[in-house]
C-alpha cells in the first residue's frame, strides 16, 4: 500500500524550514503575518456576525470564520514575503536561475546546467509547452550569449522543428530578472502539445547522452524554491 506524499509533521516542518529561510533576510516577517492574522481574523468575526445566527450556534460560526479567514490571509502573505526572500538569497549564486525554475509545475522538464563554461557560465534547460526554452547566467553577457547561440545549434540538430527560445538571466539590458523569470517563461506561449513532449525529451536524451558527464559550478544549485513549490501544491 502507497503512503501518503506527505504527513502533517513533515507539512508543519516544510513551513517551518520555510520560516527559517525567510526570517535570514525578511527579519519582521513572524510579526507582519501575525498582525495580517490578527486583522484578517477580525474582518472574519465582524463579517460573520452579520449574518443570520443566534446565541451559541452564531458566536461558533463567527470564531470559526474568524480563524479561517484570518489564516487564509496569513498564508497569502507569509507565501508571497517567503517567496521574494528566498529570490533574495539565491540572486547572485552560481546556477540561481535553476533554482527558481523548480517552481514550474507539472507539464514542464527542468533540466539544471546543459551547457557550462569554466567561467561559471551556464544555460539551464526547460522543456514545455513554449517548446524548448534555453535559460542563460553568468558574470560576462557576452560569453552567456555565445554559451546560449551554441547550445541552441546543438538543439537544432535534433529537435529542429522545435520552437527554441533564448532568455538570459540578470538585471542587465535584455535581460530577465531572477524573481520575474518562471513568469517570463511561462507567457512564452504554448507551441507544444502534452502528447508532443515525450518525443522532444527522447530527442534531447540522445543528445545529453553524447555530451558526457559536465562540470557542474563551484557550489550547490539553489534549492530554496522546491519546498515553496511542494507547499503550493498542497503537498
Amino acid at each position: 500500500m502507497s503512503t501518503p506524499a506527505s504527513t502533517p509533521s513533515s507539512r508543519r516542518g516544510q513551513i517551518m524550514q520555510t520560516y527559517r529561510m525567510a526570517k535570514r533576510s525578511d527579519p519582521r516577517i513572524g510579526l507582519i503575518v501575525m498582525g495580517v492574522f490578527v486583522l484578517g481574523a477580525a474582518l472574519g468575526f465582524a463579517l460573520m456576525w452579520v449574518l443570520p445566527g443566534d446565541g451559541l450556534i452564531g458566536w461558533i460560526i463567527s470564531v470559526v470564520g474568524a480563524l479561517m479567514i484570518g489564516l487564509l490571509c496569513a498564508l497569502l502573505v507569509f507565501g508571497r514575503r517567503a517567496q521574494r526572500a528566498a529570490y533574495t538569497q539565491m540572486e547572485g549564486q552560481p546556477a540561481a536561475a535553476a533554482g527558481a525554475l523548480q517552481m514550474l509545475r507539472r507539464g514542464w522538464k527542468v533540466d539544471p546546467v546543459v551547457g557550462f563554461t569554466k567561467q561559471q557560465d551556464v544555460v539551464h534547460r526547460v522543456v514545455g509547452p513554449p517548446g524548448i526554452v534555453l535559460v542563460g547566467e553568468g558574470s560576462s553577457p557576452t560569453r552567456v550569449k555565445q554559451l546560449l547561440t551554441t547550445e541552441r545549434k546543438k538543439h537544432e540538430r535534433v529537435a529542429h522543428e522545435v520552437p527554441i527560445h533564448e532568455v538570459v538571466c540578470g538585471r542587465g539590458d535584455g535581460e530577465v530578472p531572477l524573481p520575474k523569470l518562471v513568469r517570463h517563461v511561462q507567457k512564452l506561449g504554448r507551441n507544444v502539445k502534452p502528447a508532443e513532449m515525450t518525443d522532444i525529451l527522447m530527442r534531447l536524451k540522445a543528445l545529453d547522452a553524447q555530451r558526457g558527464k559536465l562540470p557542474l559550478p563551484k557550489g550547490p544549485i539553489p534549492t530554496s524554491m522546491k519546498g515553496m513549490r511542494s507547499q503550493q501544491r498542497g503537498r
